[in-house]
């Protein structure tokens, strides 16, 4: 009686697995086959294969979307924010696990509670005091995100730190290190799971993100959010030009997770196992 009660709870898991699943795929099989259909098909019937396969929407899409220059700005500004935010919220994490003073705390707590501040807040003068200073472009939105995914990045380092010991740091200076050397050298090498983490965090919000280049940049350097956006004001009642450039905008995200995705699995769990370390050690 229990093994057949059992089976059925089982067997009703399957059931809303699969479902859930393909509730979740339904957009993307809707996105993909109506980007292969003319827009007098797609008006016929949104759910049916195409009678043939339109590869002129994907040309024309491309074209119109100057996918190239705006995956290029995606990725440069994309990589420069991530590169920045590992370098100072590593450093910064550090310094504030390392130093167990009443100032270290206040700044790290300041740090902590700058993420319950939500953007819209400080968007108004945030981009008049960037505009004062001459720097809403690309330079200015990577410093922005800087800004913006530092508190985070910085609380998961400061949590990594507390796993690590500080014997190694008193070896390391007693063999002759400065800090520079015993951080960058012996420290920040132990920190790459969290540092895969944070990268991933931080990638996943500032590759989408639409809000804050549509007030710094111009459509000449728009990322790919961004130029979706003018793209489908281009293209309101053309679903097939539309749907074919929001296929285009997805390819880069599917190729970089399908070339990174054992990184990206094993920095993750890496990255949990060490804070289960460190709660560990703190009980």
């Amino acid at each position: 009686m229990k093994k057949n009660k059992e089976k059925r709870n089982l067997f009703s898991i399957e059931i809303l697995g699969i479902a859930l699943g393909l509730l979740w795929i339904a957009p993307f099989y809707l996105m993909i086959v109506n980007a292969f259909k003319t827009k007098r098909e797609i008006f016929e019937g949104v759910l049916g294969i195409p009678d043939s396969l339109a590869l002129e929407n994907f040309v024309q899409a491309f074209i119109d979307l100057e996918f190239l220059k705006s995956l290029f700005n995606s990725v440069l500004i994309t990589g420069l924010s991530i590169a920045v935010i590992i370098l100072f919220s590593s450093m910064a994490g550090y310094a504030l696990a390392r130093n167990k003073s009443k100032l270290s705390g206040i700044i790290f707590f300041t740090f902590v509670a700058a993420m319950l501040i939500p953007f819209q807040s400080v968007m108004i003068p945030l981009v008049s005091i960037f505009g004062q200073a001459n720097m809403l472009n690309a330079g200015g939105l990577v410093f922005m995100y800087l800004g913006f995914g530092c508190s985070l990045s910085i609380f998961l380092y400061h949590g990594a730190m507390t796993g690590v010991s500080k014997t190694m740091d008193e070896a390391a200076i007693i063999d002759g290190a400065n800090r520079f050397q015993l951080f960058w050298y012996i420290i920040f090498p132990l920190l790459k799971p969290i540092s895969v983490t944070v990268g991933i965090l931080n990638t996943i919000w500032i590759w989408n993100d639409y809000l804050l280049p549509s007030l710094v940049l111009s459509e000449a350097n728009a990322t790919i959010p961004l130029k979706m956006f003018y793209f489908f004001g281009q293209y309101t009642k053309q679903w097939h030009l539309a749907l074919a450039g929001l296929t285009i905008a997805i390819i880069p995200v599917i190729i970089g997770y399908f070339f990174a995705q054992k990184q990206i699995i094993k920095g993750v769990s890496e990255g949990l196992s060490s804070r289960l370390k460190a709660n560990m050690i703190k009980e």
